[in-house]
């Protein structure tokens, strides 16, 4: 059985896409305010490494905009959970990408629904990107 992180941020309201990248982007703006180059935080499970946001944009723009809508609504719950989740993630490393380790931490909103964070680790450089977020279904 798997461990779930319960966050206390609920996921964000609206179906409209620009509403909700509009409040995406508040919240990433907010992250980027605080950082000097690139945007981060810092990571609980970790041990408080960097997790960078250079792909989140980009591979959210390769799915389709229903899909688009459903992930962002998940946003600051990933957010939170990143920052404090300590539980242990599903590691994936595929034969295709040997230089990669997808990492899955599962989370909870405050209304109850579960969701997967995905994180992307480079063997080579050991950084960490925050890839994705979505609903468990």
């Amino acid at each position: 059985m798997m461990n779930y992180f319960k966050v206390k941020l609920n996921r964000l309201s609206g179906s409209d896409y620009g509403e909700l990248r509009k409040k995406a982007n508040l919240i990433l703006g907010e992250i980027k305010r605080h950082t000097k180059r690139r945007s981060y935080v810092r990571c609980a499970y970790f041990g408080k490494s960097k997790i960078f946001f250079d792909y989140f944009w980009p591979h959210l723009f390769e799915k389709n905009y229903s899909d688009r809508i459903r992930r962002l609504k998940y946003l600051p719950c990933a957010l939170e959970l990143i920052k404090k989740s300590k539980e242990k993630p599903i590691i994936y490393q595929t034969q295709e990408r040997r230089n990669e380790i997808l990492y899955r931490f599962m989370g909870e909103t405050g209304n109850k629904e579960l969701f997967l964070v995905q994180i992307k680790e480079n063997k080579k450089t050991g950084q960490k990107y925050f890839m994705s977020c979505f609903p468990e279904k």
